[in-house]
């Protein structure tokens, strides 16, 4: 009987669990509109053209998983080069000139960073989904790599954007944070450090947790996710929506980048820019040439919903997935184009 009153409250019955993953709760601290966009009006509002810098970290990620995946004696740098190749995403290049030339660039970059590990030291997992859940969320995410050193396991993301990496980014990244709990919880093993390798440079930044550390963070997560949990109660109240829909990953083809978030060049994620010119329409499909897919445009908002999921017009609307459907987010940054991310 005890199971059961943990269960059930006297107060009442327990709040539904909000499920989610780090980069929705990221979504929701970065901007509401775009949140919303993604994650709650459906037909979800047309994107914008695909990033390249986002087709190269999905090359790299899905081929350095594939070469965790092969027998040991394949493990060298040319067969990660072959991977690399095999799986080149092409989307978001200027032409095919640049494709080619980032193909050149991608294929050293993961050999070089293959030549430096051990094909022999196997991690426990490769792109593996961890979850874990408190009495307010239910978190889930995927990890690039997850190693074993000594008697803990380390959580390990690949970056490949421009940007150099420091030691802040590790200690502050709440996906990071959440991987090491839930991969400690799942594996029940130690794990409080956290590192990312920057291949572009070769550098490895780490950060070692302690447990207060992550509790913070995991009591962070708390705290947006019940804000955004609230608002999305709100939001299916006003639109008479169904319950929670898991939104499609808006990445570069798999939609894997290294923190389970779309890449941007700068330090914030961001989705894919919204090249060329389209009306916001309304709900539904609007005009398109021959040959292009119909442009669905968001649903018609009251004043109290859009309050309630506000733009965050700044610099890092340029690399919106739905400029287009954003006024605020059109005056508050120029327009990019599917390639500036890339390291010219």
């Amino acid at each position: 009987m005890a199971g059961v009153y943990d269960q059930l409250p006297l107060e009442g019955m327990p709040r539904r669990l909000y499920s989610c993953t780090p980069s929705r709760l990221n979504a929701w601290l970065d901007c509401r509109r775009r949140y919303r966009f993604t994650y709650l009006d459906r037909p979800q509002p047309s994107k914008g053209p695909g990033w390249a810098h986002n087709s190269v970290g999905a090359s790299v990620h899905n081929a350095l998983a594939a070469w965790w995946r092969e027998p040991y004696e394949r493990r060298t740098p040319l067969t990660a080069a072959i991977l690399l190749t095999n799986g080149w995403i092409t989307e978001g290049f200027r032409d095919a000139d640049q494709s080619a030339q980032w193909l050149g660039r991608a294929r050293d970059l993961v050999s070089g960073y293959v030549g430096t590990l051990d094909p022999s030291d196997d991690p426990v997992g490769v792109e593996r989904t961890v979850a874990t859940r408190t009495k307010i969320i239910a978190v889930s995410g995927r990890i690039d790599r997850l190693d074993r050193r000594g008697d803990e396991l380390v959580v390990v993301d690949y970056k490949t954007g421009r940007r150099p990496l420091s030691q802040d980014d590790a200690r502050s990244s709440l996906a990071l944070a959440i991987y090491a709990i839930a991969a400690s919880r799942m594996l029940r093993t130690p794990c409080h450090s956290v590192e990312l390798h920057h291949l572009p440079t070769g550098e490895i930044i780490e950060w070692r947790h302690t447990e207060e550390s992550l509790a913070r963070h995991l009591g962070r997560a708390e705290e947006v996710g019940v804000e955004a949990a609230t608002a999305d109660e709100r939001y299916r109240e006003v639109m008479g929506a169904p319950g929670p829909v898991r939104a499609r990953s808006s990445g570069a083809a798999s939609g894997r980048t290294s923190s389970g978030t779309t890449s941007a060049p700068a330090s914030t994620a961001a989705g894919n820019s919204g090249a060329g010119t389209a009306g916001n329409g309304g709900p539904g499909a609007t005009g398109g040439s021959v040959g292009e897919r119909p442009q669905v445009g968001p649903p018609a908002m009251s004043a109290e919903l859009d309050a309630v999921f506000a733009p965050n017009p700044g610099p890092i609307c340029g690399w919106c997935d739905f400029r287009r459907h954003c006024p605020e987010g059109q005056a508050a940054a120029p327009e990019r184009r599917p390639w500036d991310g890339l390291a010219e």
